[in-house]
């Protein structure tokens, strides 16, 4: 049987995301973004189109790259200004009942105990709907405001992580008993004192000893995403991620990278099939192919190629603002990001991107692929992703909001639902049973988390 395709909402709780310049558009609410009602009525598009879940991204620190200033971002909106996304969760737990919330935090910058507080406050307050994409940061600017001269090196990101996740591991599913909780009004006893204990740990960039502050929540440890397509990000992604978020301009590169990751995972004795992984796309879609490329231009006519280009630079650490536009971009390595640059340099060799390419590229939904067309056309273009690739489905990114997840829900579900590659209603249960089944709502016994569940 064809694999059901899945659809994430990839936002931010910013005005210019992923399209640098759309919220010039007339149609556009991103000037909203700093109101409940924008992202509680987004939560209820959302549920109506079936979506798994919202995936929040989020940075510390500005994008300062492009000219060495942080002028051009500012001018952009190019994800600044930027506000907290785990605020907004509650709200849209409370105005929906099945979509879930996956919420990027930067473990650099947070030391794990209070994060583990609350990431489990979050899994109560929305009944086993949490998720937390695990990243490690590629700003500069995000060091410094935080005390630090530069960010750690990439790999060495990568190995703090670790260390980072065995605390949080230790926490959540560790430091209290299932039965630890028993709420005996006639014995006057809330929670048994002999069924908690203390955590304790001894690593090479973290030390702990506590007991986890929250009862167990319905799912312990939130879902796990993970973002990155370096070698690191992927052996990393192997080993803890559930659901994987990658990117790159086409089937035969997001192809490689799927296998990649399932090897790695074989390989780190967990089940290939395990994880699923979602690819970066954005749709622009209209009743008629015609239609839709006609909607393409009128969006182009806002885009901003110097926006585009703040955030290429920020997620390289390469200037482009020194590069003309008509030179064909070159690989090089720095501590930032590693993906985004692959992806327009040597992911296809094939394939050479100019700094003017790049731009217009990136100015329309990121650094992923774009479909335009009819619904026919845009599920048949998915179809042939998921096929030919071995994805699970897609995180969409916005052109206008929330327009673009408006032509989702009403004209490309329908259109997949009708091809019986789309779910018509959701799985009861936590985020963890909605993606992998019921009675799964905690982490699989292989997984690294298990070792240190109390027993």
């Amino acid at each position: 049987m064809p694999k059901q395709i899945r659809f994430n909402a990839f936002e931010m709780n910013c005005v210019a995301h992923q399209s640098p310049g759309l919220w010039q558009h007339p149609r556009d609410r991103s000037k909203d973004y700093a109101t409940l009602d924008y992202w509680t009525d987004l939560a209820r598009l959302l549920e109506r189109g079936k979506f798994d879940g919202l995936f929040l991204a989020d940075v510390l620190g500005v994008y300062d790259v492009f000219g060495g200033t942080p002028e051009a971002a500012l001018k952009h909106a190019t994800q600044v200004p930027v506000n907290d996304p785990l605020l907004l969760v509650p709200a849209m737990a409370q105005a929906t009942e099945h979509l879930g919330f996956g919420v990027t935090v930067t473990l650099s910058y947070e030391p794990p105990f209070p994060f583990a507080r609350r990431m489990t406050t979050l899994d109560h307050l929305t009944r086993g709907r949490i998720g937390w994409n695990v990243v490690t940061g590629y700003l500069d600017s995000a060091a410094k405001a935080t005390g630090r001269d530069k960010q750690n090196a990439h790999d060495d990101r990568y190995r703090i992580a670790e260390d980072y996740m065995a605390v949080v591991y230790k926490l959540w599913e560790g430091s209290w008993a299932d039965d630890a909780v028993i709420r005996d009004r006639k014995l006057g006893v809330f929670t048994r004192p002999e069924r908690v204990r203390k955590v304790t740990h001894q690593g090479p960039h973290y030390r702990l000893d506590a007991l986890h502050l929250g009862e167990p929540s319905p799912q312990r440890t939130p879902v796990l995403y993970q973002a990155g397509s370096s070698p690191a990000g992927r052996s990393f992604a192997a080993r803890h991620a559930e659901c994987v978020f990658i990117s790159g301009p086409s089937k035969k590169v997001i192809g490689q990278r799927v296998a990649a990751i399932r090897k790695l995972a074989a390989e780190s004795r967990r089940d290939p099939r395990s994880i699923l992984i979602f690819a970066l796309m954005t749709i622009v879609t209209a009743k008629s192919d015609a239609d839709a490329r006609a909607k393409l231009a009128d969006y182009r006519r806002y885009a901003s190629p110097e926006g585009a280009l703040t955030l290429m630079s920020g997620w390289t650490g390469v200037d482009f603002s020194r590069l003309d536009p008509d030179q064909i971009v070159e690989h090089v390595e720095s501590e930032a990001g590693r993906t985004a640059l692959e992806n327009v340099t040597r992911a296809d060799p094939d394939r050479r991107w100019t700094v003017r390419e790049v731009a217009d590229h990136v100015a329309i939904g990121g650094i992923g692929p774009l479909i335009v067309g009819s619904p026919e056309r845009v599920s048949d273009e998915l179809e042939a992703w998921v096929d030919e690739t071995d994805i699970d489905g897609f995180n969409l990114a916005f052109a206008v909001r929330p327009e673009t997840f408006e032509d989702v829900v009403d004209l490309i579900v329908p259109e997949l639902q009708r091809r019986q590659r789309y779910k018509r209603d959701y799985e009861p249960g936590t985020l963890r049973e909605k993606l992998f089944g019921r009675g799964r709502p905690r982490l699989t016994d292989g997984h690294p988390a298990a070792q240190y569940r109390w027993t």
